[in-house]
């Protein structure tokens, strides 16, 4: 059952719930359960009830606007979290957010995502921690800790075997209930077991026939009868399609708003005998509890209040630290007089070449939900000239672009923004640093949405440089785009396919050529008119005004960065994926770096022996240049504070701290899982548990790189390990592995050390009439130690270790028999292995559990 705390239990609110339950008549009951607008549910005053709002995340609380006028700290992505191997860093990177909340007026934080990482052509792979459910479910069950510690509600997404982004709003995954539990489920049964969340978010996706939202087995009957889950159940924004399906399958609350299958809807299907006032009323008490505890139920004390608060945090710090310490070291070299090519030694270098258009502009954040505005970014060539001696020569060059469309006009040009009304009213007017508008949710200073006609974007522009200047438009609906008096276009930009989210944020970019002449003056202005997307109050103002000046051709692009790297010391390329590569809406086609980035690698390490490789992406990309540089740096999206963090590492400042959470392949076709297309609305999970790994094992396959890898800067010996058995037959531990690990390096270092199982001898046939990987992660623990130094760590390895999931009998099965316990540096370095004797020590006749 869920480890729920006393004294914010349903049972110590009881009476003041019930009250106010009792004072609501139906149809205020039926209005509650329904989002009022795109983030939050009414207040009912009279009962002493404020409006609950929610925000989405997980690596900022974007508030309830959707805009740089309200900006937010940025941490990295949650397939960086994850590289920390660090659930303690999960547990502060959560009490941040839920300071941010707070800050914001937000109750209740829509994260974190712990779908897993099925294949890396998921779209949304960035965005979910890891291929494995034990590693999911450590780093998720202390983010969920961390933002509840700070009193801020969290709701854990996709519930559930919601993987991939291809026709997400229908497809039916077909899973047998084997994967399901091992790996689907289980990364939120520890999460609700071990943390007890105060949410959840229902998916978009059916499984195996019924969609997730109507769902009675697995929300009435997992979630809350198996696990003992006492929060609220919200559909993923308009997943709610029946309101008897979704009431009676376990919903409580239908977003967004206002028009949902549930208020007038809701009371109209209790009055006609489809959904049971009951069911109502213990919908209602669930989102009371949930009032009650983020404190907006007037009589019912918070859970978290005053000094027990956590003490308050540097969100830049934060961030800056989880950047380094996921930074994950994948190569490291040694050269000539055998120093390994990071980190660099600073003291003897005098010339650096920075190269790669994500050296000055990168990728922080991935594209879509997760989406949020920092107040500042540093990036990699701002944090290495911060940090590079006076002394070091600093030589920037952009080689290759990832970016297929151009960056948002700024320089020259101080953009402003002008929302104007239907009667030609100036309803208001922002500066902006470079031409994107991006109002979602809610206008600035609460500007009436029904009142607003078009946005005017503009401003004067002084080109330094004359000749062809290209100008683009991106976003959705009616657009007027003058440059200098010129009419460049003035039509209707419309969205591509049925999917709101992929319409307004994907929509084809809309290019045009002028010649200006270098410094002369000329007005831009840009007229958009958005199109109307959703009913109601909720607000999607998102364009923007791209632009590039004359430059050289990309063949003398490429040739000035290799020339830079050949009269370097070290040359550092930056390479990236772009939003139109990994975002929400979509899933991949391709792990190859958009553009011209594979020859830019393989150009420079032609002419520098010492070329470091950054790669900026939150997924795996293939690397064919990777055997040929003399180290790559994986920096995933690191945050707001990029370059800082990047500084740190490279000059070594700091050890990179990340350990893979997701098995690398060299090329997309040796993937053993790809799949993400249904036929005919099914997408069948034939691969059952083997993913990630145990998928690359099962096959033989061997990848780049193998889940759990990673360098530091010092080197690890394995003395020794040991087992010793739990004596409790019911206890849900099989006893403790410890290592000791020994610095050899010259260097203070932390090391993970993970600890896999494997079945050395099966267990009888009629008890293990299953396939199983060939080894899984069964435990990790860090271990940190001077120079020298021996330490010893313990790893708890839990019973469900030696369990599958017998689906004949609905019930886990221990499967006794010898075992092995191999410990090491990854999956692929296991440096010591120990013997584990199981014995089913149950007395006979007596069920399984």
């Amino acid at each position: 059952m869920a480890a729920v705390p006393h004294d914010i239990s349903y049972a110590a609110y009881a009476d003041r719930i019930e009250s106010a339950l009792a004072a609501l008549d139906l149809d205020t009951k039926a209005r509650l359960l329904a989002g009022q607008d795109g983030w939050s549910l009414p207040a009912v005053p009279e009962i002493g009830l404020a409006s609950l709002v929610m925000s989405d995340g997980p690596v900022g609380v974007r508030g309830v606007r959707w805009s740089p006028e309200d900006p937010s700290v940025l941490l990295p992505s949650p397939t960086a979290l994850a590289a920390t191997w660090d659930p303690e860093l999960a547990r502060t990177a959560g009490r941040l957010l839920a300071q941010e909340a707070r800050r914001k007026g937000v109750h209740v934080l829509l994260a974190p995502t712990v779908n897993m990482h099925r294949t890396p052509v998921g779209g949304r792979h960035f965005e979910c921690y890891s291929e494995d459910p034990l590693l999911t479910g450590a780093i998720g069950t202390d983010y969920v800790r961390g933002v509840q510690d700070g009193g801020v509600g969290t709701t854990v997404k996709h519930w559930v075997a919601n993987d991939s982004e291809t026709d997400r709003f229908t497809v039916d995954v077909r899973a047998d209930a084997r994967a399901l539990r091992e790996i689907y489920m289980a990364p939120f049964e520890r999460i609700v077991t071990e943390a007890a969340p105060w949410g959840i978010m229902s998916a978009y996706n059916r499984v195996n026939g019924l969609t997730m939202t109507e769902h009675d087995a697995y929300q009435n009957g997992v979630l809350r009868g198996e696990w003992g889950f006492d929060g609220y159940i919200v559909s993923d924004w308009t997943a709610a399609r029946d309101t008897a399906g979704c009431a009676n399958g376990g919903t409580d609350v239908a977003m967004p708003g206002p028009n949902t299958v549930y208020g007038e809807k809701l009371a109209a299907a209790v009055r006609e005998g489809t959904v049971a006032e009951e069911t109502v009323d213990a919908m209602v008490r669930r989102v009371l509890l949930l009032a009650a505890r983020v404190g907006i139920l007037d009589g019912a004390p918070p859970a978290v209040s005053g000094d027990r608060l956590p003490d308050r945090l540097d969100g830049a710090a934060v961030s800056r630290t989880i950047a380094r310490r996921s930074f994950v070291l994948l190569r490291n070299e040694p050269g000539p007089d055998g120093t390994s090519a990071l980190p660099l030694n600073s003291r003897a270098l005098r010339k650096v070449a920075l190269i790669g258009a994500a050296a000055d502009k990168a990728r922080v954040l991935g594209g879509g939900s997760a989406t949020v505005c920092p107040e500042h970014v540093i990036s990699p060539v701002e944090g290495l000239r911060a940090a590079l001696p006076e002394n070091v020569e600093l030589v920037c060059a952009r080689g290759a672009d990832p970016s297929t469309k151009l960056h948002p006009a700024g320089g020259n040009f101080s953009p402003r923004a002008t929302m104007v009304g239907t009667d030609d009213e100036v309803l208001g007017t922002y500066p902006l640093t470079e031409a994107q508008v991006q109002w979602v949710g809610e206008l600035p200073d609460g500007i009436d949405s029904s009142k607003l006609d078009h946005v005017e974007l503009g401003g004067v522009y002084t080109p330094s440089v004359g000749g062809t200047h290209a100008f683009s438009l991106t976003g959705v609906g009616d657009f007027e785009l003058t440059v200098g008096g010129t009419t460049l276009f003035r039509g209707k930009n419309v969205p591509p396919g049925d999917d709101p989210f992929v319409a307004l944020s994907g929509a084809e970019e809309l290019r045009f050529d002028i010649e200006l002449n270098a410094g002369e003056q000329v007005e831009v202005r840009v007229r958009h008119v958005p199109l109307k997307m959703f009913d109601g109050p909720m607000v999607w103002v998102q364009f923007g005004l791209g632009h590039a000046e004359p430059s050289d051709s990309p063949d003398a692009e490429l040739d000035q960065a290799v020339a830079a790297a050949a009269a370097a010391d070290v040359a550092i390329v930056v390479v990236a994926t772009t939003e139109d590569v990994e975002s929400e809406g979509f899933d991949r086609e391709s792990l190859e770096l958009p553009g011209r980035q594979n020859e830019l690698v393989a150009r420079v390490a032609a002419v520098n022996p010492h070329t470091v490789v950054v790669v900026n992406a939150g997924s795996p990309v293939e690397m064919e240049w990777a055997d040929d540089v003399a180290a790559v740096l994986l920096t995933w999206f690191p945050g707001q504070e990029c370059g800082a963090a990047l500084a740190d590492v490279l000059l070594g400042a700091h050890e990179p701290g990340g350990r893979l959470p997701t098995t690398w392949p060299a090329r997309k076709e040796d993937c053993p899982v790809l799949r993400v297309t249904p036929t005919d609305g099914a997408l069948a999970y034939e691969e059952g548990v083997f993913i990630g790994y145990r998928a690359w094992e099962r096959t033989g396959a061997e990848p780049r790189y193998w889940f759990g890898h990673g360098l530091g800067y010092t080197t690890w010996e394995y003395v020794a390990g040991d087992f010793v058995p739990s004596d409790d037959p019911d206890g849900e531990l099989l006893g403790a592995l410890t290592v000791d690990v020994r610095n050899t390096g010259h260097r203070p270092g932390r090391e993970v050390v993970q600890a896999y199982l494997s079945a050395a001898d099966q267990a009888p046939a009629q008890e293990a009439d299953v396939e199983r990987p060939v080894r899984w992660l069964v435990g990790f623990a860090p271990a940190e130690a001077g120079p020298g130094e021996t330490v010893r760590v313990t790893i708890p390895v839990p019973r469900r270790a030696a369990e599958v999931w017998n689906a004949d009998n609905d019930a886990w099965q221990l499967l006794p028999g010898q075992y092995a316990i191999e410990a090491g540096r990854s999956l692929a370095d296991r440096r010591v292995q120990v013997t584990v004797p199981v014995h089913d020590l149950r007395p006979a006749g007596e069920p399984m559990r």
